[in-house]
């Protein structure tokens, strides 16, 4: 653009492009909405030598513009550029980390409210960087699904648990720690071959798929909608348990998930963590859990932390929990280490 004397004049010219591109379009007699996200960068204040580099930092403000929420517009700035360059090392180290196997599985335990006995275990993926040390999911996972390698960690994660599982049944078979929960990304959940896939990993690792359960989000099944439905059923019939992650921070239709084959709600941390505080919160968790007894299934807290929490929960009639309180997740040694002193929580 042309006659640009301040990054005021820009805006403007983006802010009549995005109410452009909000009217409706007409394709085959069918009113159609879209909108954009717009990157903006300043030659003025940043003295560019070369178009490309013009192009590459309003490429950078339109990401950082969808990553806001989108439909919206961004002003390049240095920081924006710092973070392009952290995201594609990390891209980059991620991809390496795959071939190199830095990946671990750890294990969080989940805690009978009735029994204080563990009646399972969450596999969590976690890196072991060579400069950075030991990496959360939660700085890796969302570059992972953005770039589609999530699709051959969760296969591996995936197998590695059920390997686990399968190991610990042979070792401890008197144990009350029947159930193996392994998160199933969206893009996982979009595969064709999905079916096949966790059937194949069943049968290589020798799990009974009873022991198995499928963390999924209520934004998957959402997505995918009546699709989402036959696959949910075709996994049950596997004999694969379901269970519905980070309930209530989606946007679940009531009226669909009574259709929905399902075992579990797992409530989501989010709610936890204030209800000594927060009796909105307190009163959401009332109602999942009400829900869930409702329709039959069961209910896990997850992120439980304080006595006061467990206290709350127990007497609210949650069934299942897991959280710091007792235990942080935990290597494949330490989680057998922890089956085999069988700890009895007092809840």
């Amino acid at each position: 653009m042309a006659d640009i004397q301040d990054a005021s004049d820009a805006i403007k010219v983006a802010e009549r492009i995005q109410q452009e591109l909000s009217l409706p379009l007409k394709l085959d007699e069918q009113e159609v909405f879209t909108s954009a996200s717009i990157g903006i960068a300043l030659n003025s204040t940043l003295d560019y030598d070369q178009p490309e580099q013009l192009l590459r930092d309003a490429d950078a403000a339109m990401y950082r513009a969808k990553a806001l929420g989108k439909a919206r517009y961004a002003l390049f700035n240095r920081d924006m550029y710092a973070s392009a360059l952290a995201r594609l090392q990390l891209e980059a180290d991620l991809r390496r980390a795959i071939q190199l196997h830095e990946f671990q599985v750890y294990y969080q335990p989940i805690v009978s409210l009735l029994s204080g006995s563990i009646i399972g275990f969450e596999a969590l993926l976690r890196w072991q960087h060579p400069q950075r040390g030991l990496v959360s999911s939660a700085d890796f996972i969302p570059l992972a699904e953005e770039t589609g390698l999530i699709v051959e960690l969760g296969d591996w994660i995936l197998y590695e648990a059920c390997h686990q599982m399968q190991a610990w049944l042979v070792q401890y078979p008197h144990h009350s720690c029947p159930k193996m929960s392994v998160n199933l990304s969206g893009k996982q959940f979009s595969q064709p071959n999905l079916i096949e896939q966790i059937r194949h990993t069943l049968l290589s690792t020798g799990l009974n798929p009873h022991y198995l359960t499928l963390e999924i989000t209520e934004g998957v099944i959402a997505q995918n909608d009546d699709e989402a439905v036959a696959i949910l059923l075709q996994l049950r019939q596997l004999g694969v348990e379901i269970s519905i992650d980070d309930f209530g921070t989606g946007y679940s239709s009531l009226g669909r998930l009574y259709h929905f084959p399902i075992s579990v709600l797992k409530i989501d941390r989010s709610f936890v963590h204030p209800i000594t505080t927060d009796n909105r919160n307190l009163d959401i968790i009332e109602i999942i859990i009400a829900l869930a007894n409702k329709l039959g299934l069961s209910a896990i807290a997850e992120g439980v932390e304080t006595p006061q929490q467990l206290a709350i929960l127990k007497n609210l009639n949650c069934q299942s929990v897991q959280g710091y309180f007792f235990s942080e997740p935990l290597s494949s040694s330490q989680a057998t280490a922890l089956i085999s002193a069988n700890p009895q929580w007092c809840c």
